[in-house]
């Protein structure tokens, strides 16, 4: 069984995101260990982009910030060896297919496997288009994470038929960042979603409080947030480590206690 089957094991996972070298590397690591610690599941490292299309302003912001400060892809990579050091739970980059490319698609995701990396998420490569790197993928052990949106409908289920992993179900329309509600009808594309593979689904886009956070999780295998946690990282720079370690642990709580 995979490190990302494993973390929907026990209970309902809750999933943290964090761009990587915002507001630097040092910060990132100190931070991954403090989700950890806080009872994160599973963790989704923003490699940033300069054209993050699905990102809201507060990730975009963050990934200028990291690009501002020099980060590199392979800075990155050396941070996951160090992080797989003493971290056992499954490790995601969440990216854009231009890192990829630009990187050389084969070196980057088998230089992605032999660092620890478990799965890749790339929201601006269409399903349809999805084989060039789900091939590469599957050759060096990495699952590439599929996601599917209210827009979806009836692909929802050709989606979820290939599946590795565990399926990102985007909750709104548009992109990430904090909502005050979340009213698309996400039980019914997990509905959807459940007759087609038993391969695990958490939601994400727009989920801040713990109370968000389990009703997501009560329909679904698990919850996703990212835009709460980088306002944390943007209000508190290098100071960030304690509070956002915090705020993980109120969420993991809302999460785990279904």
């Amino acid at each position: 069984m995979s490190r990302i089957s494993q973390a929907f094991q026990k209970h309902k996972a809750f999933i943290p995101f964090i761009t990587c070298g915002d507001p630097d590397l040092l910060t990132t690591e100190k931070t991954v260990h403090a989700m950890v610690e806080a009872g994160a599941d599973l963790i989704e490292l923003g490699i940033p982009f300069s054209d993050p299309t699905a990102e809201g302003p507060v990730i975009m912001a963050a990934d200028e910030r990291a690009l501002a400060g020099g980060v590199t892809t392979d800075q990155i990579f050396d941070l996951v060896v160090r992080l797989r050091q003493d971290i056992t739970i499954p490790l995601v980059f969440m990216t854009y297919a231009n890192v990829a490319y630009s990187y050389g698609s084969e070196r980057f995701i088998s230089k992605a496997a032999e660092a620890g990396i478990d799965g890749l998420i790339l929201p601006d490569v269409p399903f349809e288009e999805k084989h060039e790197f789900s091939d590469l993928c599957g050759q060096y052990g990495i699952d590439l994470i599929s996601m599917i949106a209210p827009t979806s409908e009836d692909r929802i289920s050709l989606i979820a038929r290939e599946a590795k992993g565990f399926l990102y179900v985007v909750s709104s329309l548009g992109v990430t960042g904090v909502r005050s509600s979340i009213t698309t009808d996400i039980g019914a594309m997990i509905r959807l979603v459940k007759v087609s593979t038993d391969v695990p689904c958490a939601v994400g886009f727009g989920i801040s409080t713990p109370e968000q956070a389990k009703a997501m999780a009560e329909l679904s295998d698990g919850a996703i947030v990212g835009s709460a946690i980088e306002k944390l990282l943007a209000q508190y720079g290098t100071e960030a480590v304690e509070p956002v370690g915090n705020y993980v642990k109120s969420m993991a709580d809302a999460v785990h206690s279904i």
